[in-house]
């Protein structure tokens, strides 16, 4: 008996923990719920053009009874970042009308689904998206699969890092993903016992900063220090705190950690002993959290169950403690989800004694 609807699921953009969660959320839900068939297209845009798929089913996700996709990271699709993608927007039109799918499943961040959109609006298609990003910058959602895992993976970073920084007596830098939204730099410098936290959202004054750990060290006898710092972060413009030795328009040739790291040695006359840690892409690997398993299973579910009433064109949220359906043109037209300067978490971090870079 042909299964009454076939749908085809992709993973795009960065990858974060918890892709195979959604993976395995849509293909339980619509193969045992509905009896559909689900195929997986690899390295999203890329599989469309070349018109690659691969069959995904239960049996095909069980050995001898044990699911692998509950102990793999990544994503077994493959994802992809890269090129033009709307340079190609007709071949993969075309490729697309070859694979008979009722509906497109896809996994991504604003900027792939932006381009995904696109693509479902001049081919007619069926189209679903599910928000994934470790930034959690995605707009109209609460939560996006991969930020808590990022979270988790920051906190273990400093908990290692606040040792080796406390045995030295140095200021431990750790720079963490966050180019326009500083909520991972954020959520973990709270959980992780960050001493400052420099947010794009929140231009700092490098003098502000080394006033900081001045004070750790006088008030509190605090020699050690750990600075979390956003990759986006910015210099203050009306600062003119230590402007001949650090110009705030000055762009830095390595990353926003060790910028910060020699503003610090330059502005204290090579007084402080600093050092800087880069996470890069160990944020984005490993097993996705428990919150993150949730999330993705329930995200997949609802991708599912849209599908089945033609909601299509709709982005999965987290609003209010459920799952909400909103129109793509609507999340995506509004500018990625920042830090609320004035909001509770950041005034948790002050109350906290957390420096947050401004004077």
């Amino acid at each position: 008996m042909k299964p009454q609807k076939r749908i085809g699921i992709l993973t795009s953009g960065g990858d974060c923990p918890g892709l195979n969660f959604v993976i395995r959320a849509v293909v339980r839900h619509a193969t045992l719920t509905y009896d559909w068939e689900v195929v997986g297209i690899p390295y999203a845009t890329q599989g469309l053009l070349e018109g690659k798929t691969m069959l995904l089913n239960c049996h095909g996700l069980d050995l001898h009874g044990i699911d692998p996709l509950l102990s793999l990271g990544g994503t077994i699709l493959g994802s992809i970042n890269k090129g033009d993608t709307l340079a190609h927007a007709s071949e993969i039109l075309a490729s697309y009308e070859k694979l008979g799918l009722d509906a497109l499943i896809a996994v991504g961040g604003d900027g792939s689904l932006m381009i995904l959109h696109e693509l479902a609006l001049q081919g007619n298609w069926n189209f679903v998206g599910i928000p994934k990003t470790i930034d959690n910058d995605v707009a109209q959602t609460v939560w996006s699969v991969g930020f808590d895992s990022a979270v988790n993976t920051v906190v273990d970073a400093l908990n290692r890092l606040i040792y080796t920084a406390a045995s030295h007596d140095r200021v431990m830098i750790v720079e963490v993903m966050g180019r326009t939204a500083g909520h991972l730099a954020l959520h973990a410098g709270i959980a992780g016992g960050a001493d400052c936290i420099i947010l794009p959202e929140i231009p700092y004054s490098i003098q502000g900063i080394c006033n900081h750990l001045a004070e750790l060290r006088d008030r509190w006898g605090h020699r050690f220090a750990i600075v979390v710092v956003a990759e986006g972060a910015k210099v203050a413009t009306d600062t003119k705190d230590c402007e001949n030795l650090c110009p705030p328009n000055q762009k830095p040739t390595c990353g926003m950690g060790q910028y910060i790291a020699d503003q610090i040695i330059r502005c204290t006359n090579n007084q402080i002993d600093v050092r800087t840690s880069v996470l890069g892409h160990i944020q984005r690997g490993g097993l996705p959290s428990a919150l993150d398993r949730l999330l993705a299973t329930t995200f997949g579910t609802a991708a599912v169950d849209m599908v089945a009433q033609e909601k299509y064109n709709c982005i999965v949220t987290w609003q209010n403690g459920q799952v909400v359906p909103m129109p793509i043109d609507e999340v995506l037209r509004q500018s990625p989800s920042a830090v609320d300067p004035n909001g509770y978490l950041v005034k948790t971090a002050r109350s906290l004694g957390v420096y947050l870079g401004d004077s």
